[in-house]
């Protein structure tokens, strides 16, 4: 299982340093080369994130038939295809078809296929496994920046993407060919009874309660993900500790996964999520209270909770509903999560631009207090 594990994450590692993490850094030679405004240029990575949103429910499905082994190496030939296209199609045209390409892949091979992936071969055990995949993945951003800034600065961004194509193939597909095990047939599903009603009533609100809170929370972290320094620098602070601050966001999601593996193991998911989540409201009200000083706690409250919530999003649905239909109920989670990321940065933009970052940040503990408010009102099942 470790070796199943560790491999699913260095996989993931590399899947969204290639991917997630790319036009961060080469958003602007994009642009440049192809005479074109930044803003369509990350609008075509906002495309992809909407593609993967609108085919994870039927990834969940292929996965929940016949296990994640198949889609996770279809996965690494896609997204490779789809970053050979980056580095060689001319064009802003070639750039938006091969970011379409690369959302397939994503909604093929990210975490939701992973968990689900896990949860298939493991059933209620997957919950280990699904956070030693996230501690090796929480390092993506922390290798794909560097990575991707150096190779573009010494082969250019299509040399880039053609190397990330390449790595795809040697890398991530023999990991997913010769690492992940072949899951058993899906258990046939349970009779229908009357006396089910209420476990129907009871799981129809927990789906749309769990579906809100991830949903609110992914518009959170997609804000901030694209103006997070920009919000910092409207603080006060000057670039090098915007720069700074925003940094540490990332050693803290790694914290929050390391603090879930170890101090949260023998707590309900649920409970663990709970607390997760009420990090970055509180995060928001200090920094409200004592202001810019506070910009460091919030940083690593907000990251803590996005390292908890990040393992949440594959234990608190396994340990709700169970293994049985766990890859279609992830793939249906999935959607409007990554709905909301596509679209959440560009349709923000207006109301950074205008309010004071405080504002901003004020607005943010908001909605990430509804979030939490939406998980506090799911019930665990009975006897869960």
């Amino acid at each position: 299982m470790w070796s199943v594990a560790s491999g699913l994450g260095v996989a993931q590692t590399i899947a969204w340093a290639c991917t997630y993490y790319l036009p961060a850094v080469v958003a602007g030679d994009v642009a440049a080369e192809l005479g074109v405004s930044r803003t369509l240029v990350v609008g075509a990575f906002s495309a992809a994130l909407l593609v993967a949103g609108l085919a994870a429910p039927a990834v969940g499905r292929a996965i929940e038939a016949r296990g994640g082994r198949g889609v996770l190496c279809v996965s690494a030939l896609v997204l490779a295809a789809g970053l050979a296209m980056l580095g060689l199609l001319p064009g802003l045209w070639g750039w938006v078809a091969g970011w379409l390409v690369v959302g397939a892949g994503m909604a093929l091979g990210l975490y939701e296929a992973a968990f689900s992936t896990l949860g298939r071969l493991y059933g209620t055990g997957a919950r280990r496994w699904i956070t030693v995949v996230t501690l090796f993945a929480g390092f993506a951003s922390t290798i794909g920046f560097p990575a991707s800034t150096l190779l573009a600065e010494s082969f250019g961004w299509r040399a880039t993407c053609l190397i990330y194509a390449a790595v795809h193939l040697a890398v991530v597909l023999p990991i997913y060919a010769f690492m992940v095990p072949r899951a058993g047939p899906p258990p046939p599903p349970a009779p229908r009874r009357a006396a089910d009603a209420p476990h129907a009533a009871w799981a129809r609100r927990a789906f749309v309660l769990l579906a809100a809170f991830f949903t609110l929370r992914s518009i959170v972290s997609a804000v901030f993900s694209v103006h997070l320094i920009a919000l910092l620098e409207g603080l006060g602070l000057a670039l090098a500790a915007a720069v700074a601050v925003a940094a540490a966001v990332g050693a803290a999601q790694v914290g929050g996964r390391v603090l879930e593996f170890t101090l949260g193991a023998r707590a309900h998911p649920l409970t663990v999520a709970r607390w997760g989540a009420a990090l970055l409201p509180l995060g928001a009200a200090a920094l409200l209270l004592a202001g810019p000083p506070a910009a460091i706690g919030f940083a690593l409250a907000y990251g803590v909770s996005n390292g908890i919530l990040t393992i949440s999003r594959g234990a608190v649905p396994l340990a709700l509903f169970g293994p049985q239909g766990y890859a279609v109920l992830m793939g249906r989670l999935a959607m409007p999560m990554l709905v909301a990321q596509a679209m959440a940065p560009t349709l923000a933009t207006p109301l950074v631009e205008a309010l004071p970052a405080m504002a901003t940040f004020a607005l943010a503990g908001l909605v990430a207090l509804v979030a939490a408010a939406c998980l506090w009102r799911v019930a665990p099942r009975a006897g869960s």
